[in-house]
């Protein structure tokens, strides 16, 4: 027999099912995830950070059940750009055990279409989407559902045939990471083959992912947010997105690092904290930012990035990949000396020149799905081996 939606019992979305998040919100439809707290978030008006930072990835429903079929009902908010191909639909994926066992992809809900020539913005509202799966094991299991990681989902109704409780805490040592759109999971094609979560599931930590497409500015708010969260590991990969933002230059970029540390550190005085430079990107390695969209290859269709900098003018302080690194490799061991908690990770070691030669960042900034699962697999042996 066929079980339909109108057999399935109705699951309130609780807090205590959610993993990874750091404030659940409740709206007109159902509630919506935020990854940055509301009193980090009203410290910004930048639309970018509001758009990534309630994007969840990372996030999952952490549940316990003997359901076989599960109902998962969302309305999505997806953002795209006249002239630039829209990324893909955003995926939810289910987890029994230990291992991914089906997938469903988002659709409908509300899609905003800027101009970025006008700044003009087009609203497109359309219906929910489900994403059903059934032929579960019908005996008690723990099940994760992850949310997609690129775009932003209010979940209007949980439903299952059987009752469902939260999950137990597993005791899993917690890691918050903090990074770029390569954090989020840019590039990547579902939300358990994000770097972090391929390198948190491996190395059997509880991840809480603070990677902010385009927004890894070493923003004052969320240091604070680390500083106030708990927290067993903390690592910060820095650099990328000051290079390609064109930010700020090397005198404001060291003792912005400082004061970024420095809070952190007044909330977890002695917990392992893993600082990490930028992989291999070539367009940035020496040639500073803005980075901008190839005319070129919009022309043809395709997404792709360069730098717009001239590398002379890293004589005046602007910043490249390259100089990043060597300063960063500078100020943590500096810091060393009194801080034996804090350490450093090139980020060349997750991915150098001769990767990118094997892997090739398809769009010049972001790894591709087989990448991401390289760069998680070697991070997870990092996070194994870190020091406690």
């Amino acid at each position: 027999m066929t079980t339909s939606s109108r057999d399935l019992i109705s699951v309130p979305l609780t807090a205590a099912l959610f993993r990874g998040a750091a404030e659940i919100e409740t709206t007109g439809h159902g509630v919506t995830v935020h990854r940055l707290p509301s009193r980090a978030r009203a410290q910004s008006t930048d639309p970018q950070l509001a758009m990534v930072e309630a994007q969840p990835s990372g996030v999952h429903l952490a549940l316990r059940t003997a359901a076989s079929t599960i109902e998962l009902e969302v309305l999505r908010s997806r953002t795209t750009y006249t002239g630039i191909p829209p990324r893909p639909d955003g995926m939810i994926e289910i987890v029994v055990g230990d291992a991914p066992v089906a997938s469903a992809t988002t659709s409908g809900g509300i899609t905003v279409t800027i101009d970025m020539s006008t700044g003009a913005r087009f609203v497109e509202e359309g219906p929910s989407s489900t994403a059903r799966f059934t032929g579960l094991p019908d005996a008690p299991k723990d099940v994760e559902i992850w949310l997609p990681h690129n775009e932003a989902v209010e979940l209007i109704d949980l439903r299952a045939d059987a009752p469902v409780e939260p999950a137990p805490d597993r005791g899993r040592k917690r890691w918050i990471h903090h990074g770029s759109s390569i954090s989020q999971g840019s590039n990547a094609v579902r939300p358990t083959g994000t770097w972090p979560v391929v390198a948190a599931r491996r190395a059997s930590v509880e991840l809480i992912n603070l990677g902010l497409g385009g927004s890894a500015l070493l923003d004052p708010f969320v240091a604070r947010t680390i500083r106030d969260a708990a927290a067993d590991v903390i690592s910060l990969k820095l650099g990328i997105n000051l290079v390609n933002t064109d930010l700020m230059r090397m005198r404001a970029f060291g003792p912005a690092v400082h004061g970024f540390l420095d809070t952190i550190r007044d909330g977890h005085p002695t917990t392992p904290l893993l600082v990490v430079s930028p992989i291999y990107c070539g367009i940035h390695e020496d040639t500073p930012g803005p980075g901008a969209f190839d005319p070129d290859a919009l022309a043809h269709g395709a997404v792709r990035f360069q730098a717009t900098g001239d590398p002379a003018e890293r004589s005046v302080g602007k910043l490249t990949l390259t100089a990043i690194r060597g300063e960063l490799a500078r100020i943590v061991r500096d810091r060393r000396r009194t801080d034996s908690h804090l350490h450093y990770l090139d980020g060349l070691s997750l991915y150098d020149q001769a990767d990118a030669a094997t892997h090739p960042l398809p769009d010049a900034l972001h790894p591709d799905a087989a990448t991401h699962q390289m760069i998680g697999e070697r991070f997870a042996r990092v996070l194994s081996d870190l020091p406690a």
